[in-house]
């Protein structure tokens, strides 16, 4: 077993998100490239992967995240790149973590949606959550009936 963990101390990766009609990907590499200084840009099919110091990673996310306040996220590694205990080399197949990117990034669109509105929202305003009863509930006969309807 391959024992050999970076030594990355003092270091911390952060993930960018970015889901916006205005900017992709590549542009938001672009600009990060343009103030890395030294920081890892990593380019990704859901945004960047920002590893370095984390005062200049701070910096380089702060910039980003000025460009597209709404559209473009953050999160933070849990591990280190390459750390055995979860790089995809030592297990195979997609990276640990990649399928709840690809749920994440589903949903960031409608979180952006709510951010984009929140300034046009009057002030004092609180939504009220749904009732619990909002929607009748689905009688179990009535879905028994209309799965054995939909098998003939």
């Amino acid at each position: 077993m391959n024992t050999y963990i970076p030594r990355l101390v003092g270091t911390v990766t952060k993930y960018v998100f970015v889901e916006s009609p205005e900017m992709t990907p590549s542009d938001l590499a672009i600009r990060a490239y343009e103030i890395s200084q030294g920081v890892m840009i990593k380019e990704t099919c859901f945004g960047l992967q920002v590893t370095g110091n984390e005062g200049d990673v701070n910096r380089i996310i702060e910039f980003l995240r000025s460009l597209d306040q709404t559209h473009i996220f953050v999160k933070d590694r849990g591990f280190p790149p390459g750390d055995p205990r979860r790089c995809r080399a030592n297990l195979g197949g997609a990276r640990p973590g990649y399928f709840g990117h690809e749920f994440e990034i589903g949903l960031i669109r409608f979180i952006s949606s709510g951010l984009a509105a929140l300034p046009n929202r009057a002030p004092g305003v609180v939504a009220k959550p749904p009732s619990p009863r909002a929607t009748p509930r689905l009688d179990a006969a009535r879905l028994k009936a209309i799965i054995e309807s939909q098998e003939s």
